[in-house]
């Protein structure tokens, strides 16, 4: 399944950010690309995200999309992240997790992930010690039903 969300993630490079969107090659968020993933790779999704504003984290202060996280995936230890785990980040120390990407390659001290980046669109990039230091969470998904 690890290769078939890469895959998935892949396919959304190039879609143009666009807050709380979800639809590939039109606009996307960090949220909409993983949801997208999961449509493509899982079906239908399990919950719809509440409306969120830009600056949801800063303003609300709770961990929401921490939660959604733990209720919808499965955490793993940072350490044992492997390609296809979603990746979660905390922006600025004391604030909310705010950001996901999806680890495209895991291949010793070269992470990269696939991720919507604020402003651009979504992209595959290192996962270099500036993101390392926000990283807080790992996860896999579920496993299909029937498998």
């Amino acid at each position: 399944m690890r290769g078939e969300v890469v895959a998935a993630a892949r396919g959304w490079l190039g879609t143009p950010y666009r807050h709380q969107a979800s639809v590939k090659g039109e606009g996307t968020d960090c949220l909409g690309l993983v949801r997208g993933v999961w449509r493509e790779v899982l079906g239908e999704e399990p919950e719809a995200p509440p409306a969120y504003r830009p600056d949801w984290a800063e303003v609300g202060g709770e961990e929401t999309l921490l939660h959604a996280a733990r209720r919808r995936l499965v955490e793993v230890p940072l350490a044992m992240a492997r390609t296809g785990d979603v990746l979660l980040f905390r922006m600025s120390a004391g604030c909310p997790v705010k950001h996901c990407g999806i680890l495209s390659n895991d291949d010793g001290p070269e992470w990269r992930m696939i991720h919507a980046y604020w402003g651009r669109a979504v992209v595959e990039s290192w996962v270099g010690p500036w993101w390392r230091r926000r990283l807080v969470a790992a996860f896999r998904w579920p496993v299909k039903t029937g498998e």
